[in-house]
C-alpha cells in the first residue's frame, strides 16, 4: 500500500491537523468545517449590528459624538494586543500540528490569553471614559448602536478568553488527545474571526471619529 493510500486526502485543505495525526485528523475536519459555517452565521449577526450603527451614526441627539469617544492611542494598543494574541494562538496551533509538546502549546495559548486580557482591559477603560463624559447608551441612538456593536465584540473576546483558559486546563489534564485537538482548531477559528471583526470596527467606527 502506498503512503498516499495510507493517508487519505484532506476533505478541506487548510482545516486539518495533517496526515501524521491519523484518525484525529480525519475526525476533526468535518467538525472544524461545520464550525466555520457556524461562524458565518455569527458574521450575519455582526453585519446587522454594523448596519444599525451606520444608520445611527448621526443620531447623536445633541450628545457626545464619534470624535468625543475615540482615543486613537487606546485603539492602537487594543489592535496590537489582539493581533499579537491571534499570532500567538496560531503559533500554538502550529506547535500542536507538529507535535512540539503540550507544554509549548499551552504556553502559546496562555500568552494569547494574556494579550486578549490586555485588549479587554483597554476596552473597558474606554467604556468607563465614555460613561464619565455622559456617552451612555441611553443618551442617543448613536451611542446605543456604538455600545451594542463594540460591546458585542468585547463580549465575544471575553467568552473566547474564558474558553482559552478552559482549553489550557484540558491540555494539562487530558493532554493533546483527539477531541482536545479538535477544540483547539475550532477555538483558533473563533479567535482569528474576532480579528476580522475588529478590523471592521476600526474602519467603520474609530477611523471616522479620528478625522471628525
Amino acid at each position: 500500500m502506498t503512503s498516499a493510500a495510507a493517508s487519505p486526502k484532506p476533505l478541506h485543505p487548510g482545516l486539518n491537523l495533517g496526515p501524521a495525526h491519523g484518525k484525529a485528523n480525519m475526525e476533526a475536519e468535518p467538525v472544524v468545517f461545520g464550525f466555520w459555517v457556524f461562524l458565518m452565521s455569527d458574521l450575519v449577526t455582526f453585519a446587522m449590528f454594523f448596519a444599525v450603527y451606520a444608520t445611527s451614526v448621526h443620531a447623536t441627539a445633541g450628545g457626545p459624538g464619534n470624535a468625543a469617544i475615540t482615543d486613537l492611542t487606546s485603539i492602537a494598543i487594543q489592535t496590537g494586543a489582539l493581533l499579537i494574541s491571534s499570532l500567538l494562538f496560531g503559533l500554538g496551533t502550529i506547535a500542536m500540528k507538529y507535535d512540539e509538546g503540550r507544554a509549548k502549546v499551552a504556553g502559546f495559548l496562555a500568552a494569547a490569553l494574556a494579550f486578549g486580557l490586555v485588549f479587554l482591559g483597554f476596552e473597558i477603560r474606554d467604556f468607563m471614559h465614555a460613561a464619565e463624559i455622559g456617552a451612555v447608551p441611553m443618551r442617543s441612538g448613536y451611542l446605543s448602536s456604538y455600545w451594542a456593536l463594540v460591546g458585542l465584540h468585547g463580549l465575544h473576546v471575553t467568552v473566547g478568553s474564558i474558553i482559552i483558559l478552559a482549553m489550557i486546563a484540558q491540555i494539562a489534564i487530558f493532554g493533546l488527545r483527539s477531541d482536545v485537538k479538535s477544540r483547539i482548531l475550532r477555538l483558533g477559528l473563533y479567535w482569528h474571526f474576532l480579528d476580522v471583526i475588529w478590523v471592521g470596527i476600526i474602519t467603520v467606527v474609530f477611523l471616522p471619529g479620528a478625522v471628525a
